[in-house]
């Protein structure tokens, strides 16, 4: 007993674009892949450090912990009481 229609098409020679420029070729069930990370341009394997941040992650720590975010805040140290105001 066959199932015809069960498997997808395999194309062979599928292309695998990054940045516009076909990286590689690899069998895959989709005739073309484009892909942000690839080994050519991951930092583990090219040893140079890039940031991709789509989301505004980097951006968002940074303005989180500028300034003396941690000079404020000393080991054991309490923070520093308000005075309280002078009841009428």
């Amino acid at each position: 007993m066959s199932k015809d229609g069960v498997h997808p098409i395999y194309y062979p020679s599928c292309k695998v674009y990054h940045n516009g420029q076909v990286v590689m070729t690899v069998g895959a069930t989709v005739p073309e892949l484009h892909v942000e990370v690839w080994s050519g341009s991951h930092p583990f394997f090219t040893g140079k450090q890039t940031f991709v941040d789509s989301a505004g992650r980097v951006e968002k720590f940074q303005r989180k912990f500028q300034g003396n975010y941690f000079q404020d805040k000393k080991k054991g140290a309490k923070p520093a009481e308000k005075p309280e105001e002078a009841k009428s």
